[in-house]
């Protein structure tokens, strides 16, 4: 006999909906923090958001030592450097980063750079809201901001093993 499992919560974020936060230099652009286990009841730990690198900018090299990643792109180019191997980046990109594979990614095109993130188990929103400042859709950016003086502790505290000082 098959077992009758409850259906599990369903949970959709509009465009102008979830939290979202302007980016402090190298990265300048935002990110929005979409869904998490907070906000739908999953079984397993994660979190899912989407990043706008602006043009010119980059995201610095990290790792995450007791996390997995997917990065899927959605607007823009530019590229992905993984393990020191350079990787071109273009809507429809899709890639999977297993613990402690240090990457960054480069928008040197003259739009902005987007992309889709899961991080598995979570807390990469955490990180954002710490270092970010609150956006409101259709607001334009602000000029370019340093990231906060503790952000060596922030990042200890969240989901980072390693990171480029620059």
């Amino acid at each position: 006999m098959k077992q009758q499992h409850e259906p599990g919560i369903a949970v959709v974020v509009g465009p102008d909906e979830g939290d979202s936060f302007w980016q402090p230099v190298p990265a300048n652009g935002f990110v929005r923090t979409l869904l998490n286990r907070a906000n739908t009841g999953a079984s397993v730990d994660f979190s899912a958001g989407t990043q706008t690198v602006a043009p010119g900018c980059h995201v610095r090299e990290h790792f995450h030592d007791d996390r997995e990643e997917v990065i899927f792109i959605t607007e823009g180019t530019g590229t992905a450097l993984i393990d020191g191997v350079e990787h071109p980046l273009a809507p429809g990109a899709c890639l999977f980063l297993g613990k402690s594979r240090k990457h960054s990614f480069l928008n040197a095109g003259p739009e902005p750079l987007s992309f889709f993130w899961i991080l598995m188990p979570g807390g990469l929103d955490d990180f954002f809201r710490q270092i970010g400042r609150a956006r409101q859709p259709g607001e334009p950016a602000p000029q370019p901001f340093a990231r906060p003086a503790d952000i060596d502790r922030i990042e200890a505290n969240t989901v980072f093993g390693w990171t480029a000082k620059s």
